[in-house]
């Protein structure tokens, strides 16, 4: 089984951005907002957003089951107030479950938290506990910049983020760091503002001893780390000389996924991360969506650029595609368990 950890509602129907659009116009005037019955999607609007996009790309592409989230950039936290926040993570996180419902075989539920700028982290609690508990979500997108490119809030090894830290071990689910949309003119969302939120998490992470506090929270730093591969001596050597430790230390807790658009970019990823550290990842349909006029892909097909990793042992593959997923995400593995698709590889190493 391959499994991409890494999928986003990207295709969802025009009235479902309106909706949200109309939501957020009248963010302080409650009276004039729209309904949240306005918000449904139609399971036959569903099938055609879906049955178009990702499912039929992830069927031409060879993957088997994605784990599937609200559309990053549309979190826009920035936008609007606490209230709006959690009114839109509830529908967004609602119609995602709905998609999982319709193909339970090609996508796992992951939801996006009701994160505002100033509100307490503690308060998006309630709805972590709601995709979990009750509608079978497997873990969760975790915003460290609900401003959407200003960062004034604290960095993520602040006690203010430790009742979501404490629930996610709890419930023992991991989360993405995902940024939102970027409304600082200074970052490009998803080709600025995402990768320095990658980088910075990480450096935050290095500077901290969170994971003493939290020994089993996993975190995975989407878009192959952003600048952390590439600058892997860099953190080593900082690590050693600002925290007296080993960088290694840090991987029982953090994960990387592959969405990285380029084979060379990913053959350095899994060059120097551990491969027991990196999960497949497309972000399919995501933040580039063209073909490469030099080879005629899709930038996306991250699968292929894994493909030609000529150095990938055949349990390094496995891993990338499948069982770390599954060790991230218990969750997930317990459900696929449930169904009797069970991780091949662990089965023959027993």
């Amino acid at each position: 089984m391959i499994i991409d950890c890494h999928g986003h509602f990207t295709t969802v129907p025009a009235s479902f951005r309106a909706w949200r659009a109309k939501q957020v116009e009248f963010a302080d005037n409650p009276a004039g907002a729209p309904s949240r019955a306005a918000a449904h999607v139609s399971d036959d609007e569903i099938r055609e957003a879906i049955g178009n996009g990702q499912l039929k790309l992830q069927r031409e592409r060879g993957s088997d089951l994605t784990l599937f989230s609200p559309i990053a950039g549309l979190m826009s936290h920035h936008l609007g107030n606490e209230r709006t926040s959690l009114e839109w993570a509830e529908v967004s996180n609602d119609l995602v479950r709905r998609v999982c419902d319709l193909y339970p075989d090609n996508f796992a539920p992951v939801c996006q938290l009701p994160q505002s700028p100033g509100a307490a982290p503690k308060n998006s609690v309630p709805e972590l506990r709601r995709c979990v508990e009750e509608m079978g979500f497997v873990g969760c997108n975790l915003n460290p910049d609900p401003t959407g490119g200003y960062w004034t809030g604290k960095p993520m090894t602040d006690r203010e983020w430790y009742p979501i830290y404490e629930a996610l071990c709890e419930l023992d689910v991991p989360a993405m760091i995902h940024v939102a949309a970027s409304c600082n003119p200074c970052f490009h969302g998803t080709g600025a503002h995402y990768l320095n939120a990658d980088t910075s998490v990480f450096m935050q992470l290095l500077q901290g001893d969170l994971f003493k506090d939290f020994p089993t929270l996993r975190l995975v730093i989407p878009h192959g780390g952003g600048a952390v591969p590439y600058h892997w001596g860099r953190y080593r050597g900082m690590s050693l000389e600002m925290a007296n430790r080993p960088l290694e230390g840090l991987l029982d807790n953090i994960f990387f996924d592959t969405c990285v658009y380029h084979h060379p970019g990913v053959e350095l990823l899994t060059k120097v991360v551990p491969t027991s550290n990196v999960l497949f990842g497309s972000e399919m349909i995501g933040a580039v969506r063209g073909t490469d006029p030099n080879t005629g892909h899709y930038f996306d097909d991250t699968k292929r650029y894994l493909d030609a990793c000529t150095a990938l042992s055949d349990a390094d593959r496995a891993a990338i595609f499948e069982g770390n997923a599954r060790r991230v995400y218990p969750r997930l593995d317990a459900q696929l368990n449930a169904r009797g698709k069970r991780f091949e590889a662990a089965l023959e190493a027993a």
